[in-house]
């Protein structure tokens, strides 16, 4: 199997800047490409999936900043062990990144929705974040640390048969004010909205690009990218947002305040 084609290259990377991000859900997607652009910032970057395979050749792609943990976020033991691990490997954490989830906006019809499959989807996108802040937070207080969840504008607005999916969002939002008022003011926690973020790897978004349809809908003219929500993320970390906590980052070209009349 070849290895992830990723938008950064090794001779990207800056000197390790010594401090340490946990990201969940890092195998692909949006926590993939919040995990290269920290590095590429200087951080030493744990990789959580319960994708090991896919995991282990990405953190390696990614070069000697990264390192993988594989973790099942909806399992209170998994969260456990994969934080003792992490602080086993680096003696400390600064930034908890909160991106696993099970994204399925267009879901079961209600009547057909099976419990288990409802339970599932509210224990990794909504318990999963609770049980990481728990874990985390001794180790990120010590530093003065950070938290961001990744949340969707499904927490605000829906489509049919999307129950599931947004009520898990929905609380994770309401779970980020929460902590930030809890954790304060030595941990800052803040959430990011993406809209439409095409999340695909390169080399899939390379060979089936998006229409212009697509992308004119948007008031900022173009479908989102995995980067322009890793570029929030960093600067969510950074000091210069010292002063911003318990606060909601809405990242979708602007739909969110499109009136549409159909």
């Amino acid at each position: 199997m070849t290895e992830p084609t990723l938008d950064w290259q090794a001779g990207d990377i800056l000197a390790s800047n010594g401090k340490v991000a946990l990201v969940t859900g890092a195998a692909r997607g949006i926590g993939l490409g919040i995990a290269a652009w920290l590095i590429a910032e200087g951080w030493r970057v744990v990789l959580a999936d319960v994708d090991r395979e896919r995991g282990s050749r990405v953190a390696k792609a990614l070069g000697g900043n990264a390192w993988f943990v594989a973790m099942d976020v909806a399992q209170e033991s998994q969260v456990m062990v994969g934080v003792a691990e992490v602080l086993g490997q680096f003696g400390r954490l600064d930034a908890l990144i909160n991106n696993a989830a099970i994204a399925e906006p267009h879901g079961t019809p209600l009547e057909s929705l099976d419990l288990a499959r409802w339970q599932r989807t509210l224990a990794v996108n909504l318990t999963g974040p609770m049980l990481l802040a728990k874990y985390c937070a001794p180790y990120l207080r010590a530093h003065c640390g950070s938290i961001v969840n990744i949340c969707s504008t499904r927490a605000h607005q829906s489509e049919p048969h999307s129950e599931a999916y947004a009520a898990s969002k929905g609380g994770l939002l309401a779970l980020t004010h929460a902590l930030a008022l809890s954790l304060g003011p030595d941990i800052r926690v803040n959430a990011v909205s993406p809209g439409w973020i095409d999340s695909r790897d390169p080399r899939e978004r390379r060979a089936e690009p998006l229409s212009e349809a697509d992308h004119v809908q948007h008031p900022a003219g173009r479908v989102g990218t995995v980067e322009d929500v890793a570029a929030l993320v960093g600067w969510l970390l950074s000091g210069c947002a010292g002063f911003v906590t318990g606060q909601e980052f809405v990242v979708d070209g602007g739909m969110t305040r499109k009136m549409i009349y159909i």
